[in-house]
Order: structure tokens, then C-alpha cells, then sequence
């Protein structure tokens, strides 16, 4: 009796190292999964980032000679809305990484962030915060 006591002893001994070897597996999966949750956080950050740098061409722009353009979020896209001396168009917008994406009379432009120089129009030169549809065609928040 006394001997398979001692062997019971013994064998409780080697337990401690089962029991490492769950830790050390438990502290991998655990790094793993941090990982994991710090990519999923990373990639979100990207789009938040991009949503509110979109945001920001929100609102109402101001162009030359009465001309206008809004920006009006409409669910996960935007309303655009261009007035002319012909009226007001509405078209449909879409975000992209830097810019805003519409088709109007079948050639697709691209909204982006820019100054007054940048739009290539003399009434805007200067002007600091500007949306830019393509060279010739902007628009300016006073």
C-alpha cells in the first residue's frame, strides 16, 4: 500500500505540467484573439474615418451667379443637388475613399474636397473650402 501511495504522489506531481501546457495554449489563443479584435478595430477606424471625412461635404455650397450645391446624406449614400441657371437637378451619390461619386447625363464625376483656385474659375479664386465637380465647375462655402 505504502508503495502505490507514493505512486499516486508522483503522478500528482507531473499534473502542474498538463496544466502549464493549458495555460500556455489558453495564453496563444488568447493573443490570437486580441489580434483578431485589434484588425476588426483597425478596419472600422478606416471606415468611420472615411464617413466623417465624407460628412464633411455636406450641406449647401455656393457657386457664381446664383448657382448651387448640397449634399444631403440619404441612408448609406447622398443626395446631390445642383441648381443652375437651368433649375435644380437631384442625382443620386455614392461615397468613395475622396469623394462623391454621381452620374449626371451619362458621365460620372466625382466630388472632391479643394479650394477656389482649384475649381479653374475666376469667381471662386481665393476662396479656401470649395467642393470641385470637374475644372470649371465648383462650388464654395463662404
Amino acid at each position: 500500500m505504502a508503495m502505490a501511495a507514493a505512486s499516486v504522489l508522483a503522478l500528482a506531481a507531473c499534473s502542474p505540467k498538463t496544466e502549464t501546457t493549458t495555460t500556455t495554449t489558453t495564453t496563444t489563443t488568447s493573443v490570437i484573439a486580441e489580434s483578431a479584435a485589434t484588425s476588426i478595430t483597425s478596419a472600422e477606424a478606416s471606415v468611420i474615418e472615411s464617413a466623417a471625412t465624407l460628412d464633411s461635404f455636406t450641406g449647401k455650397w455656393t457657386g457664381p451667379e446664383g448657382t448651387s450645391l448640397t449634399v444631403t446624406p440619404n441612408g448609406p449614400d447622398y443626395k446631390v443637388i445642383v441648381v443652375n441657371l437651368d433649375g435644380p437637378r437631384e442625382f443620386a451619390g455614392t461615397g468613395i475613399d475622396d469623394g462623391i461619386r454621381f452620374t449626371r447625363d451619362g458621365q460620372t464625376f466625382t466630388l472632391r474636397k479643394g479650394n477656389g483656385d482649384d475649381t479653374g474659375m475666376k469667381w471662386l479664386a481665393g476662396k479656401k473650402d470649395c467642393i470641385v465637380v470637374t475644372t470649371g465647375e465648383g462650388y464654395c462655402h463662404d
